[in-house]
């Protein structure tokens, strides 16, 4: 036993892991625990979390409302960047991570706490962005990850523990899935999740109807957008929260936003992740349409080289590396005239895009037009296409004469 630990701030979630935790840890440390909760989005309530991590035995409970931070500033310049992992995941967890380890840095500096902890896996991926974050902010905090070192094994011994020590939690050996919210997705995963072979069960969704219950008639949608932010719905202004909150109900209940991934962890190990993102994948798809219209050629397709970098980055837990900084400042360059709408059609489980417009298109319709009223030099692109297959033609030409 470490002596020397009299003071611990835990990322407490209300969920099965930390919840054992506050109990595990007094005991195993005979320490203070301090608890910190963050509001990032379809959480179980402050308020509730609050009461239970003082009801199982914490000293001090921190619980603070981020989802403004949290979506202005993580998972709006993720959209911006256009930032899809292995191209289905849109880094709900991922993007929460930094924001979540800032605060508990900040709350365990101002408790001169001994260390934090975090109730990840060792082999997933948030102990790395939970202690890499911790590093990068003060390397000096000592860290600890409970589950790494405990006795317990299977979520099933963690919840005979918890009912062994009278620790309320919601969850039951027959429901045992594990579930991270928050507004810019849902990230479900264990039971029978585990098999890939296995179709997702229903009752593993949380925010989104299946394809077959979704209404018959498709509704449309128009999102405007401001600098690459999306600004109002269907003409109407929303702030940030309350858009994404509007269109996590219109996309759910039109099944939009089901992605079923077998994904590639940081730690070597594939995992089979059910996620659920109806607000982000209407919010991608039309951003991504809107940067058609209105980017340039080779800006875009630069920009379309550095996006899944981006994606590993922030799923590596390297938000605050010099490189994603870097990428920062060419990502807000491209999106100064990310201005428009964009009309979609949602459709049991589709996501169709059919109109975009921008004061800034690059769209000239003479010159794309096959109708009357052509401005476009066909006869220039004879001249083009000479100058542009030069260099093949003289390959060709000396390999002919070998």
């Amino acid at each position: 036993m470490d002596k020397k630990i009299k003071k611990v701030v835990l990322a407490y979630s209300g969920g099965l892991d930390t919840s054992v935790m506050i109990h595990w840890l007094k005991k195993k440390y005979g320490c203070q625990v301090i608890a910190f909760t963050a509001d990032v989005g379809y959480g179980k309530g402050l308020d509730s979390v609050k009461k239970r991590a003082f009801q199982i035995g914490a000293a001090k409970v921190y619980s603070m409302d981020l989802r403004n931070e949290f979506i202005n500033d993580y998972a709006f310049p993720a959209l911006k960047a256009d930032a899809v992992y292995e191209g289905k995941y849109l880094l709900a967890t991922a993007l929460s991570r930094p924001l979540i380890v800032k605060k508990l840095v900040q709350i365990a500096e101002k408790e001169q706490a001994d260390a934090v902890a975090h109730g990840c896996t060792g082999k997933g991926n948030d102990q790395v962005r939970f202690e890499v974050g911790i590093m990068a902010h003060n390397p000096k905090l000592s860290v600890l990850a409970p589950v790494r070192e405990w006795e317990m094994k299977t979520r099933e011994e963690e919840v005979e523990y918890a009912i062994k020590n009278n620790i309320p939690i919601t969850v039951s050996k027959k429901k045992i899935y594990s579930l991270d919210a928050n507004l810019w997705g849902i990230s479900i995963e264990c039971g029978v999740l585990e098999d890939p072979w296995v179709q997702p069960p229903e009752d593993a969704y949380q925010l989104t109807v299946s394809p077959e219950n979704a209404p018959a008639k498709p509704i449309v949608v128009e999102i405007a957008f401001k600098k690459g932010i999306p600004v109002q719905i269907n003409g109407k202004p929303y702030d940030s929260v309350e858009l994404v909150k509007k269109l996590n109900s219109i996309g759910g209940a039109n099944a939009i936003g089901r992605v079923d991934l077998v994904e590639n962890r940081l730690v070597g190990i594939k995992s089979r992740e059910i996620y659920e993102a109806p607000a982000a994948t209407i919010l991608h798809s039309c951003h991504r349409e809107l940067e058609n219209l209105v980017l340039d050629r080779e800006t875009l397709h630069y920009k379309e080289l550095i996006a899944p970098k981006y994606a590993e980055l922030i799923y590596y837990g390297l938000w605050d590396s010099p490189l994603k900084e870097a990428f920062d400042g060419f990502i807000e360059k491209t999106q100064k005239h990310v201005t428009g709408t964009v009309r979609v059609k949602l459709y049991k489980g589709n996501c169709i895009v059919t109109g975009r417009k921008s004061p800034y298109s690059l769209y000239d319709r003479k010159l794309a037009t096959y109708e009357e009223g052509d401005t476009f030099s066909h006869q220039s692109a004879k001249g083009f296409i000479q100058l542009w297959g030069l260099p093949l033609k003289v390959r060709a030409s000396l390999r002919n004469r070998k």
